[in-house]
């Protein structure tokens, strides 16, 4: 990425160009990209490709103000941090399902980012309703965050306040866990982002992932909270937790519910994405 990509995607994230990689621009960077670009799955609907290449997601994210899933969202949110100093490393992950199950592998795409101070962090911008800032990977205690109280544990080991033994993990693998359940496990070795074209075609085209049976675009709000759009139910979620959920264009008013894509997550379509396969985006 370079300078003027980078500056283009500050203004996108309402940011300024930070003077040195420290933790708190990486905490700043990480809150203001949950606020400003949305956690959507839209593009399978809309029958959009989906390149997993540093220029296309730069012009789909910023060119065109979209958002997108944890491939695209965190592969370029660390193009961006790459090119303001910080040390980069993407890292595979896989996903905890029902049961403890855990998803195939390259199931999500992580960040691991090193600081100018030596600092060690756990980034993540793509897995919807996450951590507002950044975790600290080699902290083993209760981690606690706006978005939950999190802890990173070695894979499959009974931390104090998780729930069940999980599934017995590879040496180094580490588990990531919000609120006592176990969200992911993290592969420590490095990756590329050639690496998740499976994934990401998986996730896209299989009648086995939730992404291509669910309409979602998710953003934290200013004040801490969250807003979804899942197909035309919108939740709003306030920062003690309290939800209010409303039902859009229930007489078939396609205006109301694109509206709300432009006006509370910044995207423009041409038309109300439906769900492959039904009638309606619902």
């Amino acid at each position: 990425m370079n300078s003027a990509q980078a500056d283009a995607y500050l203004r996108r994230l309402g940011a300024e160009r930070p003077a040195s990689p420290t933790p708190g621009v990486l905490r700043e960077l990480q809150l203001r990209h949950l606020v400003s670009v949305p956690f959507e799955n839209l593009s399978i609907h809309l029958g959009e490709d989906i390149a997993l290449e540093e220029n296309r997601l730069f012009d789909k994210v910023v060119g065109a103000r979209r958002g997108g899933f944890c491939y695209e969202l965190n592969g370029v949110f660390g193009a961006l941090l790459t090119a303001l100093g910080f040390d980069v490393t993407l890292l595979a992950a896989r996903v905890y399902g029902d049961g403890e199950r855990l998803g195939i592998p390259y199931d999500h795409l992580a960040l691991r980012v090193r600081t100018g101070d030596g600092g060690d962090w756990l980034v993540d911008v793509g897995f919807g309703a996450h951590s507002h800032c950044p975790l600290a990977i080699g902290q083993r205690g209760e981690q606690e965050d706006p978005g939950g109280t999190f802890r990173i544990v070695e894979a499959g080991a009974d931390g104090a306040g998780v729930r069940g033994g999980g599934v017995g993990g590879d040496s180094g693998d580490l588990d990531v866990v919000r609120d006592g359940r176990r969200c992911y496990r993290l592969e420590l070795r490095p990756r590329v982002l050639g690496d998740f074209v499976a994934g990401a075609w998986w996730h896209s085209t299989s009648p086995e992932s939730h992404f291509t049976r669910s309409l979602v675009c998710s953003r934290v709000t200013e004040d801490g909270g969250r807003i979804t759009l899942s197909g035309r139910s919108l939740t709003v979620t306030a920062p003690d937790g309290q939800r209010e959920v409303r039902e859009l264009g229930e007489l078939g008013a396609d205006s109301e519910v694109l509206a709300v894509y432009r006006e509370r997550f910044g995207v423009e379509l041409p038309g109300v994405p439906t769900i492959r396969g039904s009638g309606r985006g619902d």
